[in-house]
């Protein structure tokens, strides 16, 4: 697993969320860590096809979505992850993705994604515990998604 795959993710998250939700994240530590599936977690599963194979998952609390989903629907406060707000939410995680596969393919590197996959900690089986190259981002007043790479 090389470390230059969660580049373009980690760019394509600062620019979208600062486009969508008016903040600009910092990023925190890159490390190495298993994926597993935590209480009053949202995550975004997003597939990659063509010359990158894996998954793209984004990982927040319950608490930071209804507040990204806050601001992306322009100060609105969010209260529950209802259908409108997971709708919100995985398209934030398709955008991201969606912008990184064009930084991607500007570099030589062909990949499509799939649709975003959305799994809540009550309901995530299908989804097995891997390892991932992962980076928190930290969005000031809001709180922490975590990128978390699972490519082959």
């Amino acid at each position: 697993m090389k470390a230059e795959l969660i580049n373009p993710f980690l760019e394509s998250a600062r620019i979208v969320i600062e486009q969508v939700a008016n903040v600009r994240p910092t990023t925190g530590q890159l490390g190495v860590k298993d994926v597993l599936f935590v209480e009053n977690y949202i995550w975004i599963q997003i597939g990659m096809t063509g010359q990158m194979h894996g998954d793209i998952v984004f990982g927040l609390h319950e608490d930071v979505a209804m507040k990204v989903v806050s601001a992306m629907m322009g100060g609105f406060t969010v209260t529950e992850m209802d259908e409108m707000s997971k709708s919100a939410i995985s398209e934030l995680g398709n955008m991201i993705s969606g912008n990184a596969s064009t930084m991607l393919f500007n570099q030589g590197v062909r990949v499509d994604i799939t649709p975003p996959k959305l799994l809540h900690s009550s309901n995530s089986t299908g989804f097995s515990a891997k390892k991932a190259l992962t980076i928190p981002l930290i969005m000031d007043g809001i709180g922490e998604l975590d990128i978390q790479v699972l490519i082959a």
